[in-house]
């Protein structure tokens, strides 16, 4: 039985001092980074050693007969390549998948190389990768104190808000824009198709479910703090109703268009699925939720 495949749950890029790596983390809590730009940051071509990395080797980078005294069995697991399905549909050799290392691998491979170094066996060909060894883990050790002191001032927190505050200033308007037709016909004509609903193109009547699957399958995935934030601009009446609607909260230079854009990537997605739960898996997948305040999965 072919092993799952598992599915990126978010990734960034990680710079140490001049290298930058593409990292993800796994469903699973696995942290990986990239395998082809590692072995670049680690001085190596960025195609693994047969092409794929295989399992049962070492990789490039490890493979020299006088490393092996310095490697141990925890390094050498942490060596094999992990395949996944990377965030947003990927443009790897191999379509939708991309392989990675587990991202502890990159000081432990730096250690191997600084103390075959210390211990005067490494040959000629080897000694830039000592180099960028050495650049790497001076990289790495400022990034971690600056992570240590975060942690122990509580910093982290407060940078997370700004970073939000940054976002909600650029998604959301200061005063309520004029009302323009934003969500196509279409939206809804397909919204209910997979439903299994009566769509009437000439009545603007609508379940009142249709805003709950509204805020999932839009607002909370246009940015983190969004939905939360057109809520406390927007709230409802005594009756539940809301005055406006969001999307006359967002601002007409970025959170307008991010809206637009997402509308239309969506019905895509809908217009390319036969039932609901096909549809939501696709929606999950490309483009995933920035909050989480409604139960999953949705249903009547």
């Amino acid at each position: 039985m072919a092993k799952k495949i598992q599915q990126a749950i978010c990734d960034g890029i990680l710079r140490i001092g001049d290298a930058e790596l593409p990292c993800a983390v796994l469903e699973d809590g696995t942290r990986l980074i990239n395998q082809a730009e590692t072995m670049e940051a680690l001085g190596r071509s960025r195609r693994a050693k047969g092409g794929t990395g295989a399992v049962d080797e070492l990789p490039p980078f490890l493979a020299a007969k006088n490393l092996e005294p310095f490697i141990d069995d925890d390094l050498r697991r942490s060596t094999t390549p992990v395949t996944f399905r990377p965030l947003r549909g990927g443009g790897g050799k191999e379509g939708n998948k991309q392989i990675g290392y587990r991202a502890e691998i990159l000081p432990k491979v730096c250690e191997v190389m600084l103390e075959a170094r210390d211990a005067k066996v490494l040959q000629a060909n080897q000694q830039r990768l000592a180099i960028q060894a050495d650049v790497l883990m001076r990289g790495l050790a400022h990034v971690g104190i600056i992570a240590l002191v975060d942690e122990a001032t509580g910093y982290q927190d407060i940078r997370a808000k700004e970073a939000l505050a940054e976002i909600l200033e650029a998604f959301i308007a200061d005063e309520l824009q004029p009302w323009t037709k934003t969500f196509p016909d279409e939206f809804y004509k397909q919204l209910f198709r997979l439903r299994g609903w009566s769509y009437n193109p000439f009545s603007v009547k609508r379940p009142s479910y249709v805003g709950k699957l509204t805020n999932d399958i839009v607002y909370e995935r246009l940015a983190p703090g969004v939905l939360d934030e057109l809520r406390s601009k927007n709230p409802p009446d005594e009756k539940g109703r809301r005055k406006w609607r969001h999307f006359q909260w967002l601002t007409g230079d970025i959170g307008h268009p991010k809206l637009r854009e997402h509308i239309y990537a969506v019905i895509a997605l809908m217009k390319a699925a036969s039932t609901w739960d096909q549809f939501y898996r696709g929606l999950q997948r490309a483009l995933p939720q920035q909050n989480k305040t409604l139960p999953l999965p949705l249903d009547d």
